[in-house]
C-alpha cells in the first residue's frame, strides 16, 4: 500500500500510477481488436507495435520526430487544465499557427539566416495566442463557456487558413500552400544523422529542444514562481483565488494566451521541418491538435511528463506502421490510439478510485487502531 500511495503521488497532476493502468487496458483492448481481425497475425502485430519504434536510430529519431509538434499541443491542453480550463481549442489554434509560419518562411525573403526561422517561430506563437486569447477574454468578461467558444474557433480557423492560403501562398498543383524557404527551416543541429540506419536518415531536427525547453519553463512558470501558483490558485478555486485577491479575470486571458501560443508553435514546427511539405487545403481540423488532449491527459496536466507522453503516443504511431507487415490496414493503429486516448481520458476518475481505495484503508486502519486503544483501556 505505501508503494501505492508513491505511485499515486499526492498532488494534483502527481503519480504515475492512474496512467500506466490507462495505458495498459488501452493496449490490451488493442490487442483484442488485432485478435478478432486477423487471429493468425494479431501477436505479430501486436509485437510491431511495441518493437517498432526501437528496431533502429533512424526508427527513434523519427519517433522524436513525430512526438514534437504533439509535444506543444500537449503543452498548451496542460497549461490551460492547470488553470481549471479545458481548451479544446488546441486544432485551430495549431493552423493558425502553422499557416502563420509558413507566410513569414515563404513571403519574407528579406530575412537573413536564423533569423528567418526564429521569425516564423515568433509569428506562429504570436498568432496562436491570439486565437487563444479570443476564448479567453470571452470566458473572462462574459463568462462564455471556453468549450464552446474554442469548438467555433477551431472551425473558424480550419476555413480561414484555408481561405487565405489559396489567396497568398498557394501552390493548386498540390492543393496545398507553398513549402518555406531553405532559410526557414529548423536546423537539424546534427540529430538526422546522429538517427540514421546507413544513408537512411531520420526527419529528427532542432524543433525537438525548443519543445522540451517550452515544457521546462511552462514547469517553471507554474511550480516555481508567484505568477503561476496565481494561475494555479484560480484553477483550483476560483471563488477562494478571488477572496485571496488574485485577478481572475487577467489569469484566464493569459492562461488561454499562453495555451494557444504553444499550440501555434506546435503547427510552425510542423512545417519548418526542412521536409518541403505544405499545408494541404481540406476541410479536416488537424489531428495533431486533438492528440495533445490525451497526452496531457496521460502526463496528468505535468509540463514535464507531457515529454514523455508524447513520445509514447508517438511511439505507438510509428510502431503501427510496422503491423502492415502482418496484413493490418493502417487504420488499425489509429483504432487503438483511439481506445487508449479514451481509456487515458479516464486516467483522473482511475486516479480518484485508486485514491479512495487508500481513504478507505486508512480508516479501517484507524477504526482498528481506535478500538484496540478502547479495549486497552478497559482492561
Amino acid at each position: 500500500m505505501n508503494a501505492l500511495k508513491k505511485a499515486l503521488g499526492r498532488g494534483e497532476g502527481a503519480g504515475v500510477l492512474p496512467s500506466l493502468i490507462a495505458i495498459v487496458i488501452g493496449l490490451l483492448a488493442g490487442f483484442i481488436v488485432l485478435l478478432v481481425t486477423k487471429p493468425g497475425q494479431a501477436l505479430g502485430g501486436f509485437t510491431a507495435i511495441l518493437t517498432g519504434g526501437i528496431v533502429d536510430m533512424k526508427s527513434i529519431g523519427q519517433v522524436l520526430y513525430q512526438a514534437t509538434p504533439i509535444m506543444l499541443t500537449g503543452l498548451s491542453f496542460a497549461f490551460a487544465n492547470k488553470t481549471g480550463l479545458f481548451n479544446i481549442g488546441t486544432a485551430g489554434q495549431f493552423v493558425v499557427g502553422a499557416y502563420a509560419a509558413l507566410l513569414v518562411g515563404v513571403k519574407c525573403t528579406f530575412l537573413p539566416g536564423a533569423l528567418h526561422w526564429i521569425a516564423a517561430l515568433l509569428a506562429a506563437m504570436i498568432a496562436g495566442a491570439l486565437w487563444g486569447f479570443i476564448p479567453g477574454i470571452l470566458k473572462a468578461l462574459r463568462n462564455v463557456n471556453e468549450v464552446i467558444s474554442c469548438i467555433i474557433m477551431n472551425y473558424i480557423g480550419m476555413y480561414m487558413v484555408n481561405f487565405l492560403i489559396k489567396e497568398t501562398i498557394y501552390f493548386s498543383l498540390k492543393n496545398q500552400s507553398m513549402p518555406v524557404l531553405a532559410s526557414a527551416n529548423m536546423p537539424k543541429a546534427g540529430l538526422n544523422t546522429l538517427f540514421s540506419t546507413g544513408i537512411n536518415m531520420s526527419s529528427l531536427n532542432s524543433g525537438l529542444f525548443v519543445a522540451v525547453i517550452m515544457a521546462v519553463i511552462l514547469y517553471v512558470l507554474l511550480e516555481k514562481t508567484v505568477f503561476g501558483y496565481e494561475l494555479k490558485a484560480c484553477g483550483y478555486n476560483r471563488d477562494a483565488a478571488r477572496y485571496a485577491g488574485i485577478n481572475e479575470n487577467r489569469s484566464i486571458i493569459i492562461s488561454m494566451a499562453v495555451a494557444g501560443a504553444m499550440a501555434g508553435l506546435g503547427g510552425a514546427l510542423l512545417y519548418l521541418d526542412g521536409s518541403g511539405r505544405g499545408f494541404n487545403v481540406v476541410d479536416v481540423l488537424a489531428p495533431e491538435g486533438f492528440n495533445g488532449v490525451p497526452v496531457a491527459l496521460l502526463a496528468m496536466s505535468n509540463p514535464i511528463a507531457v515529454i514523455f507522453s508524447a513520445i509514447f503516443v508517438a511511439y505507438l504511431s510509428v510502431g503501427g506502421l510496422r503491423m502492415q507487415l502482418y496484413e493490418f490496414a493502417p487504420q488499425a493503429i489509429e483504432i487503438i490510439i483511439a481506445i487508449i486516448i479514451y481509456f487515458s481520458a479516464l486516467s483522473l476518475l482511475i486516479r480518484g478510485a485508486v485514491a479512495s481505495l487508500i481513504a478507505k484503508n486508512r480508516e479501517r486502519r484507524g477504526e482498528r487502531g481506535n478500538k484496540q486503544a478502547e479495549g486497552g483501556d478497559t482492561q
